[in-house]
């Protein structure tokens, strides 16, 4: 029971799925078919694709179409996302990718172009940037921190086990917190989020391990969610998380020090992206955490130095 969404609908809803399918824009909203499309673009918030709607690679619990884009990248697209979301009215914007390997630097610069252009179109819009792992390349993320989106985000998707077989083999732990560590390194002002799926085969400890990896490594933002099978050839659910528990990963992350945590049935990784943002800027004495003192990863090793150099090669 906890699992119903209201039917997407309403002027606001209507309007945005109209100007997005006149201005031929992807959205994740859409691609993934996400359960909470109609609440977000009613109130405003919208999660754009950008660099095609072809990943190049393959998750098993993603309903993005798996494929080889052979280099292809529409160069004017930054400049017409950002013209179009000046024409939506929207006053958060979540700009997503799909992975694209086939990129010398994974899209990186596509990105980082792309939010050049809406502050130059749209001075006052908060954007949040949603990107794939970059095969780990210090540039490509440095490329996309110094383009100074309002929230960096890289999802870390599942548990430390399951990663090797519910994410792309091209996918890793490790890897994926340094993203996310190193991102703050270089902006520590800047906030950092993840998400996390459960319902997929992990454990209630692997989730307080994972946030505490998470929290670690100078994340500041957490959604928790419940995995949801997009079609039978996807990952199996093995659970439906109970709202009580949802309530219980909430309270560990709070304890943990993260700036917001959402975390419920429904919750997505750009769920509700604004609220998230606004809530985290204005809690008492605003600005960003640091990560606890002495917080150690759920492999035993420190918290300190995570870029390791394994991580910036090829795999």
């Amino acid at each position: 029971p906890w699992l119903k969404v209201r039917a997407p609908g309403g002027e606001r809803y209507t309007e945005l799925k109209r100007l997005l399918r006149s201005l031929d824009l992807y959205t994740v909203c859409e691609e993934a078919r996400c359960p909470n499309v109609g609440e977000c673009w009613g109130a405003g918030t919208a999660t754009v694709m950008l660099l095609g709607h072809t990943c190049t690679r393959g998750c098993r619990f993603c309903a993005v179409t798996t494929g080889n884009p052979r280099g292809a990248v529409d160069p004017r697209e930054p400049e017409h996302v950002a013209r179009a979301i000046a024409q939506l009215g929207l006053r958060y914007v979540v700009l997503t990718m799909v992975d694209r390997d086939d990129l010398l630097d994974g899209g990186a610069s596509h990105m980082a172009r792309a939010v050049t252009a809406l502050r130059r179109e749209i001075p006052e819009l908060l954007v949040e940037t949603l990107v794939g792992d970059f095969g780990g390349r210090r540039p490509d993320i440095r490329a996309m921190v110094e383009s100074a989106p309002d929230v960096f985000a890289h999802n870390i998707e599942v548990v430390r086990r399951l990663t090797p077989r519910i994410r792309d083999q091209r996918c890793d732990y490790d890897r994926s917190l340094d993203v996310l560590a190193y991102a703050k390194e270089l902006a520590p002002a800047r906030f950092v989020k993840s998400s996390i799926m459960v319902g997929i085969g992990e454990t209630d400890e692997e989730v307080h391990e994972t946030l505490a990896d998470l929290r670690a490594s100078g994340v500041d933002i957490v959604t928790i969610g419940q995995y949801l099978r997009p079609t039978p050839k996807h990952a199996p659910v093995d659970r439906y998380v109970p709202p009580e528990t949802f309530a219980a990963y909430q309270r560990a992350g709070e304890e943990l020090g993260f700036a917001f945590v959402a975390s419920g049935p429904l919750v997505r990784s750009s769920y509700h992206a604004a609220e998230g943002f606004v809530q985290a800027r204005l809690r008492p004495g605003a600005g960003v955490p640091a990560p606890r003192t002495g917080a150690t990863l759920s492999d035993g090793g420190p918290a300190a130095g995570l870029i390791r150099p394994e991580s910036l090669v090829r795999r």
